[in-house]
């Protein structure tokens, strides 16, 4: 069972909660203090495209990338409606290209834990250190082991709203450090009072930022910072997402 096929097309209503416009604006003023205002700007698991609009509405040139077609159908019709002028790409984080350099990179929404193998992570990164331009900035989040240990893990969690429900069980497995979600959907078919079952798997991987450091530098990166997220705070034992700063390093940087 493949992950995000039947849920792209109710993700954005479970979704609901999250404060996009606040995580937009905190990214942007990351992005600002690191002098990049404008410019081309990779949004690498861009999903159904809610920060990709955001970053665009800020005056980014957005390009967006995800492995899930439905997830991408669903953002280019945001596009549609908004008129940006997005570029979106059916690809996967582990082997993206682009046709050249940007500015930055950002990946949110923990989508670097669905990279549940390290030496695809590292691979991620060096992707990134490649399509940067000279002293580009990655910027990405990633959930925690507490989070997953301590929040998720072995939990279940159901919604039920007009037109759709979920049940979404979660299993920590410690030794692999791999948190399993399977989630069933109920959606209500259209015209219709009956609602159809689908069933999915994800599977994302706990990362400390010990591991995540050593990934950065053997990729190539630059690690600067991380923060608990939201804030300008150092990490805790007890932070459930964690932002991370890194830069390009390698490339010569033009003196015209």
């Amino acid at each position: 069972m493949d992950a995000y096929t039947s849920f792209a097309s109710v993700y954005d209503t479970f979704m609901d909660n999250i404060p996009y416009e606040e995580w937009a604006e905190y990214l942007v003023d990351l992005l600002k203090e690191y002098g990049i205002s404008d410019g081309l700007v990779l949004d690498l698991g861009c999903g159904t495209g809610n920060m990709t609009e955001l970053l665009a509405t800020a005056g980014y040139d957005m390009i967006g990338v995800d492995n899930a077609e439905e997830m991408l159908e669903i953002a280019m019709e945001k596009r549609a409606k908004s008129g940006h002028d997005i570029l979106y790409l059916l690809q996967d984080m582990r082997e993206f290209e682009l046709y050249g350099t940007v500015k930055a990179i950002v990946s949110i929404c923990d989508s670097i834990n669905y990279i549940t193998e390290e030496e695809d992570l590292l691979e991620v990164f060096r992707l990134a250190n490649n399509y940067l331009d000279p002293k580009g900035i990655f910027i990405f989040d990633f959930n925690t082991v507490y989070k997953y240990c301590e929040v998720l893990g072995n939990q279940t969690i159901a919604e039920d709203r007009e037109d759709c429900s979920f049940i979404w069980d979660n299993y920590y497995y410690e030794d692999e450090q791999i948190n399993e979600y399977e989630l069933s959907l109920f959606i209500k078919e259209q015209d219709s009072d009956l609602y159809r079952k689908y069933q999915e798997m994800h599977y994302q991987k706990a990362y400390n930022l010990d591991a995540i450091k050593g990934l950065l530098e053997q990729s190539g990166l630059e690690y600067i910072t991380a923060y608990d997220a939201f804030t300008r705070n150092q990490p805790t034992d007890e932070s459930e997402r964690v932002y991370v700063v890194a830069r390009e390093r390698g490339k010569c940087v033009s003196e015209d």
